[in-house]
């Protein structure tokens, strides 16, 4: 959910700030590539609902449980239309724009925090290798240097920045909490 609602709203920032051709590319490769990934893990699931849930239902307890890909499908088409339909009347609104891309970026940017949460309540990172943290952190760095070289809109590198320092802080966690087991709350 968070990286589809993160490069959708990406896609409306460019209509309100220019920036490069493949950045918005990515953020068209990523829908379909999330879409892709939601629709085989619903697909693979419905054999386990007990209780069909529906988007329809409006129960908010069970918002992104939903038992059919088509209720994923049919949610992401109402927000589409309202950031569409905001977009369309805000885009010559500098601050409304401005707003959109940070919100974009930094919700994509956080992608990380649930992990830095989870290994520090557990005061473990089982399971988490030093070189796929390395692996992050390197992409994270060349991205937000591709970012400044294109002079893209100073959300990317506020976004690239807060990558990279989440990075830092989970290796961090991979040196302190190496050798230790998980601790449950």
């Amino acid at each position: 959910l968070v990286l589809l609602i993160a490069n959708i709203l990406r896609i409306a920032f460019w209509f309100g700030r220019r920036f490069e051709l493949p950045l918005l590319f990515q953020s068209m490769t990523m829908i379909v590539t999330m879409l892709t990934m939601l629709e085989l893990c619903v697909r693979l699931a419905r054999g386990s609902v007990v209780i069909p849930r529906r988007f329809l239902d409006f129960d908010t307890k069970y918002f992104w449980k939903w038992s059919n890909f088509e209720d994923y499908v049919q949610f992401l088409c109402v927000f589409v239309v309202v950031v569409g339909v905001l977009t369309s009347y805000l885009y010559t609104w500098t601050l409304y724009v401005e707003l959109l891309g940070l919100v974009s970026l930094v919700t994509e940017a956080m992608l990380g925090m649930p992990q830095f949460l989870k290994n520090h309540s557990t005061k473990s990172t089982a399971g988490m290798s030093i070189s796929m943290v390395l692996g992050w952190l390197a992409g994270d760095v060349f991205k937000t240097v591709y970012f400044v070289i294109q002079n893209a809109p100073f959300q990317f590198f506020i976004c690239g920045s807060l990558q990279i320092a989440l990075d830092v802080a989970i290796l961090s966690q991979v040196y302190l909490y190496q050798g230790k087991r998980s601790v449950n709350p």
